[in-house]
């Protein structure tokens, strides 16, 4: 296990995604963002994610891949079927995770967001360990930032609701909740 820069938690691997930069000066760090992703989609076998996060995508190898190719895209965090927990992007860099969005009247939420990414898909539930990791993770993004409270965790779908349905209706938000005041 890696130890992570901010010291706080652990993660499996990193994996540094050049899609990030600096967030603006003086941002207050208060939403946390879950999504659900897996690429191709609904195909938990082959994860081709750490290859989006870094560009390097072979965007021959699935016709689904020509209609993301255009992207530049990060998480901060990735936590996969079997809740190994990847870090792409530092948590006091500005990963590129919601795209157009808003919360509360606040536009850019990449700006004073930590974006979580589970592999899973709107049609499949999450699995066990993703909750558990899930959980882990977010009580030491809570110390970390104690501006976000339960209400400030939210799911893609509901910063971008015009162009998102992740983290789907199959996450179990009153179990993560549930899980996340034990």
């Amino acid at each position: 296990m890696n130890k992570n820069a901010i010291g706080n938690f652990y993660v499996d691997r990193t994996i540094y995604s050049p899609n990030a930069d600096d967030r603006p000066n003086d941002t207050d760090v208060n939403l946390l963002v879950i999504h659900g992703i897996s690429l191709p989609p609904n195909d938990f076998e082959k994860n081709f994610i750490d290859d989006f996060f870094t560009n390097r995508l072979d965007f021959s190898v699935h016709p689904y891949f020509l209609t993301i190719a255009h992207l530049k895209v990060s998480a901060h965090l990735y936590i996969d079927r079997s809740g190994i927990l990847t870090q792409y992007v530092p948590l006091e860099k500005r990963a590129w995770h919601a795209g157009k969005s808003s919360f509360q009247g606040e536009h850019d939420c990449n700006n004073f967001s930590v974006g979580i990414e589970l592999q899973g898909s709107d049609h499949v539930p999450y699995t066990d360990e993703q909750y558990f990791r899930l959980c882990n993770v977010s009580r030491q993004i809570i110390r970390l930032y104690p501006n976000i409270t339960m209400d400030r965790i939210v799911g893609h779908c509901d910063i971008a609701p015009e162009r998102k349905t992740d983290p789907g209706r199959l996450f179990d938000w009153s179990r993560f909740r549930a899980l996340l005041r034990d």
